[in-house]
């Protein structure tokens, strides 16, 4: 596996990231909650832009992969500043972001906070305000209890080991919210959606949709698709919203 590049955000943090010199708009991978740059997507996708001679970048926000800090210590805050640092010191001109679960919701806060620095938007499964509208409102009392006791609480995971949520997780969250104010995205999106996704429902990106404006917004769902999206039709899917979105921004 090839050694990271390892930048030093203005927070401190040593965020590890690998890019691939090429054309622009370049494309930036934008990963999920717990999830590190080296998942089957960032990778395919690395190599299809490298085929393309188009640049790309992938990253770990702080907490995940071979970044810096520790998850617990993170906040949807904070790893949208590290997606911020990386993406400004790192890549040249505009960039079409693709977003992935969490990566979704920081690459809408991406696009809200450094709107010159984005060219256009795919996401997949994008899970906008997911501490609040899917954690948060799916605790029993029992958990938020914990979570006003102990400052965490530990949730099953069908990835591995249990999730520790954090009360600063949740807090952070709702400063960080996208679905209750304006959110315009005045450039190609395009959001990608399997409807057997038993994480992010078929209602969030219909939501998400519908609360968003702009002049060129499209969701896609695939039939049986899950939450990882990462199968070989899946990737496919992926390639040709990211393509087509490319082509309308040069």
């Amino acid at each position: 596996m090839d050694t990271p590049e390892f930048l030093t955000s203005p927070q401190g943090r040593q965020l590890a990231f690998h890019r691939s010199d090429g054309t622009g708009p370049g494309i930036v991978f934008l990963g999920g909650f717990k999830s590190d740059m080296d998942g089957t997507k960032a990778v395919h996708l690395e190599a299809w832009a490298r085929a393309k001679g188009r640049a790309f970048l992938r990253f770990d926000y702080s907490g995940h992969g071979q970044s810096s800090e520790a998850f617990t210590d993170g906040s949807i805050g904070a790893w949208a500043e590290d997606a911020k640092a990386v993406i400004g010191a790192v890549t040249e001109g505009p960039q079409v972001l693709v977003g992935s679960s969490m990566g979704g919701w920081i690459s809408l806060l991406c696009a809200r906070d450094m709107a010159e620095k984005v060219a256009g938007l795919v996401t997949i499964a994008a899970a906008p305000d997911f501490t609040e509208d899917s954690m948060w409102a799916g605790f029993t009392q029992a958990q938020r209890d914990a979570l006003e006791r102990d400052g965490q609480v530990a949730l099953p995971s069908d990835y591995g080991e249990p999730y520790v949520i954090t009360k600063k997780l949740i807090e952070d969250g709702r400063r960080h919210l996208v679905l209750r104010a304006p959110l315009d995205l005045p450039f190609p999106v395009r959001f990608l959606q399997g409807t057997a996704d038993a994480d992010v429902e078929v209602s969030v990106a219909l939501r998400l949709l519908d609360h968003a404006t702009g002049p060129n917004l499209r969701l896609t769902l695939v039939k049986g698709a899950d939450h990882r999206f990462s199968d070989p039709e899946c990737l496919g899917v992926i390639e040709a919203a990211l393509q087509e979105v490319l082509q309308r921004v040069g």
